[in-house]
Parts: C-alpha cells; structure tokens; sequence
C-alpha cells in the first residue's frame, strides 16, 4: 500500500516561543523546539530556512510559524514542517524579551547571462589572402583587450564578395567588405561604444 494513502497534509498556522534548536552531526541546523498552548513540540525546518536561520535568536522569543502539517492515520504520529517563520506580536508577558524582526529570505539573485553576440568572418582563401588572417588575429587581441568575453568570431564559408574581400557581417546584421587589422579598433567603438567610451568612433569602411 502506497505510504501516502496513510497520510493526510494540511496547511498550519501558529504562535508559540522559541525553546531551542534542534542540531544534527554537531552543527547542522534541522528544526525548533517551540512551546505552544497545547505543549512543546518539534517543528522541521525546510531547507531554505536552516540557511537563513539567525543561530543568536534568544530562548522565549515568540513566533508565528507557517507550514505543512503531515498526519499519519495509521500511526498517529504529527510532523510539523516550516516554511516560513516571523515574529509575533504576542503578550508582552508571555514574551518578556524584545520583538525581533521578520526573518526575511533574501532569494539569491541569478542574473539572466548576457547574450552571446556573434562576428562572422569569411576563411575563405580570397578573404584570408587580402587581410583576413590579420584581421582575425586583430579582432581576438582587441576582443580580449576590451574584456568583451560575450563576443565570439565564428568563421564562415564564402559570402560572395570576394572582390571585397575580407569581408564580415557584425552581430547587428551589419555587413562589411575590405576590412584590414587596423580598422578594427574603430570597428568595435562604433558597434560596441560603451566599452570604450573614451575613444570617438571613426569612418570604416561599408557595403552598401
């Protein structure tokens, strides 16, 4: 028989003051041992919680605690899981030490990455015996220089041009012919001017 036909959950919702931790291996944080009107009890942490915890939180501090309630049918046994703790604004006789504050999760931020921006170059043996050897070895050292790690050159078969030749197309569509090494400082200015805001773009060479 499947465990969960045994097993009912619900949603709890309660007050009651902090007794002590409940530490497993000598220093991980698994639950709370909390005093409620109907007697102490275990609550389980969930595991965002033993993260999070402050471990200074005094002996008598009352709490609201939020979570999962699992009960048992055939045994009778209660688990208690939390998944949110405050403070509570309780009696200040029953809760003679100072109100702390909500225990705030701070959710660790994941940046979106930064979109990989693609040059294409043409390898073909026209492209690579007008320049476009240098040119590509220019575009690695100056992408390097500039820290633009989210700028890759990917090489290409002919774009028919070869009469331009070198000839590639920017990460914006932007489609170039005859560039040589010592254009391409000017080149990342106008198409990446924030990196090097200091440097004025120049004129560079384009095919209409």
């Amino acid at each position: 028989m499947n465990k969960y036909q045994n097993t009912e959950i619900t949603q709890f919702c309660f007050e009651g003051r902090f007794l002590d931790f409940v530490i497993k291996d000598g220093y991980k944080l698994k639950g709370l041992m909390i005093m409620t009107s109907e007697g102490e009890c275990y609550v389980k942490l969930a595991k965002h919680l033993r993260f999070a915890f402050d471990l200074r939180l005094p002996p008598g501090t009352f709490l609201q605690i939020l979570g999962t309630k699992k009960y048992c049918t055939q045994t009778g046994k209660v688990k208690l899981k939390a998944d949110r703790i405050m403070a509570a604004t309780g009696d200040q006789e029953m809760n003679p030490t100072p109100v702390i504050q909500p225990i705030t999760l701070i959710e660790p931020s994941h940046p979106k990455p930064e979109k990989k921006a693609v040059i294409l170059m043409c390898q073909k043996s026209d492209c690579m015996k007008r320049g476009g050897k240098a040119l590509c070895q220019a575009l690695e050292t100056e992408l390097g220089d500039r820290n633009l790690d989210h700028v890759s050159i990917k090489p290409t078969g002919c774009m028919k041009n070869c009469k331009g030749a070198p000839n590639l197309v920017m990460p914006d569509k932007t489609r170039y012919s005859r560039i040589q090494a010592q254009d391409v400082p000017a080149l990342l200015d106008k198409h990446f001017p924030k990196v090097t805001p200091h440097r004025q773009p120049t004129e560079v060479p384009m095919v209409c």
